[in-house]
């Protein structure tokens, strides 16, 4: 692990690339799915990295939700030797700050029950926390991510 400074930047072509290729290592399991190309050329003016050098560590894909205006945190990675390390907390400040500066006044974000990972970050980070039934549909109830942001 390199202990080069951690700094967060808008998101390239060649991080996407890279990222689909490692996303099922860093979750875990199959996700290659959830990083659709949609989240990269269509709504990916807010996807974020965060690079150790020019190593990709961590990325972050949101976009601007109508409603609202609502920033919508999709997808959050980590490499795994960066994990413990405020990537996250990293990614999350830069889309909030660009979210600001998009006249937002909120975010959301979504997970699945269980994720007791996610559900500490978030609250770590100021977010509210709401258990939605049947949210994804019937029987698929999840966490429902919520923070206003002040001033916007």
């Amino acid at each position: 692990m390199s202990d080069e400074a951690l700094r967060t930047r808008p998101m390239e072509k060649g991080d996407f690339d890279h990222l689909v290729r490692v996303i099922d290592k860093w979750w875990g399991g199959p996700t290659t799915a959830l990083a659709h190309p949609l989240f990269f050329y269509e709504l990916g003016q807010l996807a974020r990295v965060v690079v150790s050098g020019e190593r990709v560590v961590g990325f972050l894909f949101g976009f601007i939700a109508p409603t609202g205006p609502v920033g919508y945190v999709h997808l959050v990675g980590i490499d795994p030797e960066y994990r413990r390390r405020q990537v996250g907390s990293l990614l999350y400040r830069s889309f909030e700050a660009a979210c600001r500066e998009a006249g937002c006044v909120g975010l959301k974000a979504i997970t699945t029950m269980g994720d007791e990972g996610s559900l500490r970050f978030h609250e770590s980070q100021g977010w509210r926390v709401e258990t939605v039934e049947n949210y994804a549909g019937p029987d698929r109830s999840r966490f429902v991510f919520t923070k206003a942001l002040a001033g916007t």
